[in-house]
């Protein structure tokens, strides 16, 4: 259940086609939807304006097929971050139209009857081509929750020209997703050229003394460049959670 078929649900109620038990009975908590390893969420869209999203790291490929299942059950399609190389063809064969981003090891079915998606455009802009898994997962993701997307790739401040060059790009867009390893300069940067809101993504890109992404992670917090905000280190998922709901408001 999701908000526009909450509003076309009530529509039907107000104009007299099914009554308010009927409209009751399909808005109500489902009673048995819970599996022996999960429970499903079918009520997130309502509370978060999004589905529920599956992790898929750490499933079996039968827990992913099954959770997959159940969030499609009304062909609400469904969003899955983090699969694995050994799911991919099962859930292209269990799922026809099913798009699995490999690069970004993200699986999402659209919805059958999708809504439409005019929120504005987050354009994510990469440091380094190393940096692109954690990118495509939040291309992938912001696309999913209804935002125009745009990427720019290999722009980091190592030729810093590359990036000047797209001033427009960066100007038009509606909010930004900067991915950066190693030393995680280029958030701040983006953030001293642009009015938008820039979500900073640092990732495990670099050599030792980049500690598995702390030393972006550090950097960006610390930024000079006022208004970026910054996530978890890889988590491109939520980078692009928060600029839906910047998007939605």
């Amino acid at each position: 259940m999701n908000l526009e078929r909450t509003h076309a649900l009530l529509d039907r109620v107000a104009k007299g086609e099914i009554d308010s038990a009927e409209a009751m009975r399909q808005l109500a908590l489902p009673d048995h939807d819970s599996l022996s390893f999960a429970t499903i969420d079918h009520h997130r869209a309502l509370r978060q304006g999004h589905p529920e999203v599956v992790f898929g790291a750490g499933k079996t490929t039968e827990q992913l097929l099954s959770i997959a299942e159940r969030l499609n059950a009304g062909g609400e399609g469904f969003l899955a971050t983090r699969v694995q190389p050994e799911t991919w063809e099962p859930l292209a064969a269990r799922f026809p139209g099913v798009e699995i981003n490999e690069l970004g090891r993200v699986a999402y079915l659209a919805p059958a009857a999708p809504t439409a998606t005019d929120r504005g455009t987050v354009l994510v802009i990469t440091a380094g081509t190393s940096d692109l898994p954690v990118a495509e997962e939040a291309a992938v993701c912001a696309r999913a929750f209804g935002a125009t997307v745009r990427r720019l790739t290999d722009v980091g401040v190592a030729g810093i020209h590359r990036l000047l060059s797209r001033g427009v790009e960066m100007q038009t867009a509606s909010v930004i997703i900067v991915v950066a390893g190693m030393e995680g300069a280029l958030p701040s940067v983006v953030g001293g050229l642009v009015a938008v809101p820039v979500i900073a993504v640092p990732t495990s890109v670099g050599y030792g003394a980049s500690f598995g992404g702390i030393a972006a992670l550090l950097s960006m917090l610390n930024s000079c460049a006022a208004g970026v905000t910054v996530v978890n280190i890889d988590n491109g998922f939520g980078a692009a959670y928060a600029a839906s709901r910047i998007l939605h408001r």
